[in-house]
This record gives C-alpha cells, sequence and structure tokens, in this order.
C-alpha cells in the first residue's frame, strides 16, 4: 500500500519536473559551480602564506604558479588575492541561477501536485466526503503541497550540495594529512548520532503538528460557513474556547518541534567548536614538528569552518523535510484512494436523450447496515412530471443521487432511454440533467457568471433571457451592477427567493431533457414562492422531470406521484387516484392542510 502510494507521487512529482528539464540541468551546473567554489575558498590563503610570504617551493600540481611567484611577491599577493573575490562572484552568480531555477521547479511541483490533487478529489464519490473534514481537505491542498514545495525551492540545493561538497572537503584533508582528517572526522560520529535521534523525534512532532493544523482549518470552516448560527443562539464564547484549545496544541506542538530544532543547532555548534579546537592543537604540533605546513593548517581551519556549515543548515532542514515527508504521506493518502464510481471501458457519451427513466428493483445502502432504498421500481415517460413525496428520510434525495449516479445502487438497474446509465459516461450524463436544489449554493462571482456556470459559452442574450423565464430579471436589475454584481460567497447578500430564482436561470440556460427538483420552494415566503412556481412552470416544460417536495400544489400537476416511506415505494399513481385511496399519501396530505380542507379536497376529486 505504501510502495503503491510512494509510486503515485514519485509519478506526480517527476512528470513536473520532467518539463522543467533545461531549468534541472542548468541548476545542476550551477550546484557544481557552488561546491566547486567551497572547495576552492582556502586554497588562495595557502599559497599566500607558504609560497609568497613563506617562500616555499611550488609542488608539481601547482606549477603553473611560477611564472606569477616570478613577478615578485607583491604582484603574486595582489593576483592571487583577486583570485578570492573571483571564486566569490562565481559563488555568487551560480547561486542565483541556482535559486531562480529551483525556485522555478519548486513552484512547478507545488502547481502540479494541487492540480493532482484538486482534479483527483472532485473525481472521488460523495461517501468520501461524508467520512473527510473539508478543512482537512483544504489543510492537504494548501500547507501541505506548499511544503513539497519548499522542500524542491529551498532545501534542494542544500540537500543535493552539502553531502558532496563535504565528501570533497574529507578527500582534500586526508590527502594534505591523514592523521588530522581522522580526527576531524572522529567529532561527527557522535554529531550524526544526535541528529539521527533528534531527526526521527521532530518527524513525529509535525506529523501531530500537521493533523492538528488540519483540525484548526476544519474548526474555522465550520464556524465561518454557520457564522450566523453561532450568533442566533449567542456561542461566540464557546467557539472561541474551543479554537483557542485547537491552536493551543497546535502552538505547544509547534514549539516542542521549534526545540528540538534548536537543540540540534546547538549540538552542531559545540561538536563544531571542537573539531576547530582538534585542528588548531593538533595542526600546530603537526607544524611544530614540520609535518604540515602553516597553509595545511589553514586549509584545514577553512574546511572545518565551512565542514560544520553544511551540517548545521542540514540539521536547520531537517523541520522542513519532515514536514516536507508528512505533506507527502498525507498527499499520497488521497491520491491512491480510488473513485468508487468509474466509466466502463466501454461508455459511450449521453446525447440527446428522450428522458425514459426505468428503475428496476433497486436497493442502496450507504453502508451502515440500514437500507435508504430497498427494491424500488418505477418508470417515467419521457416529458412527464414525477413528484416524490414522503417523509424526511424516506429515501427521495437518494433516488436523485442514484440517478446522477453520485452512488451506485448495490442491487438493481437504473436505465435511462433503454441503456443502464452505468453504459454512459459520467459527466455527459451529468450534463444531460438539469438540478435545482433545496439550498442552491451559488459562488462569490457576478450574478452573470453564477447564470452562466450552467453553459459557459453563454450569451449575454441568453443569460437575460434565462432570468427573465426564472423571474429574476427585475431584481437583478435593480441590483448596483446588475449582471455584472458581484454576490456574496454562496449567494450571502441575496435573498432565499432570489437565490433560487438565479438557481432556476441556471438550470434554464443548460436546457437539459431530464430536470431534478429537490425542495426548490422550501423556506420561500408566499410572494417569492408565487414567482418561483411561475419560473418553474417554464422550466418543466416539455422536460422528464423528478420533484421531491413536500408541497402539495405540484402534486396536484404532476403525471405521477411517487410515495416513499423508509426506502420503499408504498404508493403510485396520479394525485386524484391516491387522494381516493386510504393510503399513505392521504395521511400525508391529512397531515398538511386542516382536516376540514383535506376533506373538501377528497370529496371534489373522489
Amino acid at each position: 500500500m505504501r510502495s503503491a502510494r510512494a509510486d503515485r507521487l514519485r509519478h506526480v512529482i517527476l512528470s513536473r519536473i520532467s518539463r522543467m528539464r533545461g531549468k534541472l540541468i542548468l541548476a545542476s551546473l550551477s550546484i557544481v559551480a557552488l561546491m566547486v567554489g567551497e572547495i576552492l575558498e582556502p586554497w588562495p590563503f595557502k599559497v599566500i602564506f607558504d609560497y609568497v610570504l613563506l617562500g616555499r617551493s611550488l609542488p608539481h600540481a601547482l606549477g603553473f604558479l611560477a611564472p606569477l611567484l616570478g613577478q615578485g611577491k607583491w604582484v603574486a599577493v595582489l593576483w592571487i588575492s583577486l583570485a578570492i573575490v573571483g571564486i566569490a562572484l562565481m559563488q555568487a552568480g551560480a547561486s542565483y541561477v541556482q535559486i531562480f531555477c529551483t525556485s522555478r521547479i519548486g513552484y512547478e511541483v507545488a502547481y502540479g501536485l494541487r492540480r493532482e490533487l484538486f482534479t483527483h478529489l472532485q473525481r472521488l464519490s460523495l461517501s468520501f466526503y461524508n467520512r473527510e473534514r473539508s478543512g482537512e481537505l483544504l489543510t492537504k491542498l494548501t500547507a501541505d503541497t506548499t511544503a513539497m514545495s519548499e522542500l524542491f525551492r529551498d532545501a534542494m540545493v542544500e540537500i543535493s550540495t552539502h553531502p558532496l561538497v563535504l565528501a570533497g572537503m574529507f578527500a582534500l584533508m586526508f590527502a594534505v594529512n591523514w592523521q588530522l582528517g581522522v580526527i576531524v572526522l572522529a567529532t561527527l560520529i557522535p554529531l550524526f548520532f544526535a541528529l539521527f535521534y533528534l531527526f526521527r523525534r521532530v518527524k513525529l512532532s509535525v506529523r501531530t503538528q500537521r493533523a492538528q493544523e488540519g483540525r484548526i482549518a476544519s474548526r474555522i470552516s465550520e464556524t465561518l460557513s454557520s457564522v450566523a448560527l453561532m450568533k442566533a443562539f449567542g456561542r461566540e464564547r464557546y467557539e472561541a474556547e474551543l479554537f483557542d484549545a485547537e491552536s493551543a496544541r497546535t502552538r505547544d506542538e509547534s514549539v516542542r518541534a521549534a526545540r528540538m530544532e534548536a537543540a540540534a543547532a546547538r549540538t552542531v555548534e559545540i561538536i563544531s567548536a571542537a573539531g576547530k579546537w582538534a585542528v588548531v592543537l593538533f595542526g600546530s604540533l603537526q607544524v611544530l614538528h614540520g609535518r604540515m605546513s602553516p597553509g595545511d593548517v589553514l586549509i584545514f581551519w577553512g574546511y572545518v569552518g565551512k565542514m560544520y556549515k553544511p551540517i548545521r543548515t542540514l540539521s536547520r532542514l531537517s523541520t522542513k523535510f519532515n514536514r516536507a515527508s508528512v505533506s507527502a504521506e498525507r498527499i499520497g493518502e488521497v491520491l491512491e484512494i480510488d473513485p468508487e464510481i468509474k466509466d466502463a471501458p466501454n461508455a459511450i457519451e449521453a446525447r440527446n436523450l428522450r428522458g425514459r427513466i426505468v428503475f428496476e428493483h433497486v436497493s442502496f445502502d450507504y453502508g451502515e447496515d440500514r437500507e435508504v432504498l430497498q427494491d424500488a421500481s418505477f418508470t417515467v415517460k419521457p416529458g412527464h412530471r414525477v413528484a416524490l413525496v414522503g417523509a424526511s428520510g424516506a429515501g427521495k434525495s437518494t433516488i436523485v443521487c442514484l440517478l446522477l449516479r453520485l452512488f451506485e445502487p448495490q442491487e438493481g438497474s437504473i436505465l435511462i432511454d433503454g441503456l443502464d446509465i452505468k453504459r454512459y459516461t459520467r459527466d455527459s450524463l451529468r450534463r444531460e440533467i438539469g438540478v435545482v436544489l433545496q439550498d442552491s449554493v451559488l459562488m462569490g462571482a457576478t450574478v452573470r457568471e453564477n447564470i452562466a456556470y450552467g453553459k459557459p459559452d453563454a450569451q449575454s442574450e441568453e443569460i437575460v433571457a434565462a432570468a427573465k423565464a426564472a423571474n429574476a430579471h427585475e431584481f437583478i436589475s435593480g441590483l448596483e451592477l446588475g449582471y455584472d454584481t458581484v454576490i456574496g460567497e454562496r449567494g450571502a447578500t441575496l435573498s432565499g427567493g432570489q437565490r433560487q430564482r438565479i438557481a432556476i436561470a441556471r438550470a434554464l440556460i443548460r436546457d437539459t431533457p431530464i430536470l431534478v427538483l429537490d425542495e426548490p420552494l422550501t423556506g420561500i415566503d408566499a410572494e417569492s414562492g408565487q414567482k418561483i412556481r411561475e419560473a418553474l412552470r417554464r422550466l418543466m416544460a416539455r422536460k422528464t422531470c423528478l420533484f421531491i417536495t413536500h408541497d402539495l400544489e405540484i402534486p396536484a400537476e404532476a403525471d405521477h406521484v411517487l410515495v416513499l416511506d423508509q426506502g420503499r415505494i408504498v404508493e403510485q399513481g396520479t394525485h386524484r387516484e391516491l387522494l381516493r385511496k386510504q393510503g399513505r399519501y392521504r395521511q400525508l396530505v391529512h397531515s398538511r392542510i386542516s382536516d376540514g380542507a383535506a376533506h373538501e379536497v377528497a370529496a371534489r376529486l373522489a
């Protein structure tokens, strides 16, 4: 399982990096230049001290400097000291190119991960979202992908360069004096053990910290989405206390991780001081015995100072690396989840459907050992309107979800125009079905964009025509910027009736052969309700409609009524036929209007 997750994540990252092959090569060349600069940096000092100031003979490897030294000590010191500036300029240029290239690669990785993760999340079924918290998913989409990006952007050079630089430094130190090289190497052994221990503890702390951040994001998301309810019940202090408790746990875990990171840095500094002490002491003794030159000691001093710098940097990066490691695991957990609903290999496009819907012995449950829909069978003729009525939890909305292939039935089959809906591709099937929900979701965008959401390429004339048909044009024209007015998130700046009419306009402009209406009149005042009813009649004209409702006027106008009770279709027929029976439908009518009105209606329609 972990291998499959790693393979999926590796594929996403490598596919993004492969698109940046040129910048990757340029970054690699820059890293080589940086390594060369780091290794060459102390050598001008050795040349000046040993072969200019002390006048020692040049070794064969440095014979190319003989003409320069022959021009006099002042000239030699001038030109060799300028090499220090030249090495610094080379490192600065290489560092600039490397930072630019690795930053570009890091941002490309973050973009690719976010895109892949967001696309994958959209393919997952509703059952996944019923289990997961939105704040946790938001953290994975933002903070976790950013942590991966930072690893490539900021740490990739250090992680790839520093071990190579250390290897080069040790090779040269052993070439100069292997005894002193062994002493310096010995100081690193306890350092690596200490850092490895701290590294593991930091990773555990970061994993806990990431989980806490996800819970905080979920708490914020839930609070902000229900702020009106919170204020209505006066629960501001209670929510603040819950948020404070979650934040305090995150703070404590962050402080713990920072403390361990600081401990790692201090450990490096102490052992670095011990290494420098060993170089000064044993190096000076070697010079006094004639086994080393002062320039050789300077080489060791420069390398030891630089050697602990990358180790110190790597220890600082341990937290960042652990964050990226934990983030990779969290992202991989989502990417390895396969969509429960997939297109069949031979699936076809759904086009120009007539709208004949057949449920054949369909049963479904949400995995709680309680059937929500049991052996449901019914037929909807093309162009007919079918009302689904029943108490809450009877299975009405489940029928709609199954029709849209948001879930798959455990038993039975659903056919449209004589073909099982599993034979259609999901996207094409859903394009043929228009939806108006009880709680119409609008985007924080312009009115024009919200209406055109059902048809992105719609022209202005089509948008206005749909708004007029939905009885929305009048109030839209009264807005400050008309159709270009930006409404609040989820349509918060509009009334319930206005939101619903925009949702109807959105369905109208799509002009699908099948229409699903899920309690579109719930919570609407009488005046708005009348306008919405008029708009719905226009919307439903010549379409196959499934209408979930508690409103008695809708079933009276429907061609067929399905009465559901505890997941079963207990009655079906026309409004008149069902009223004449002494069944469940008549009981529902009685429960919603006065007894006298019910008897009068029943008597009139009998």
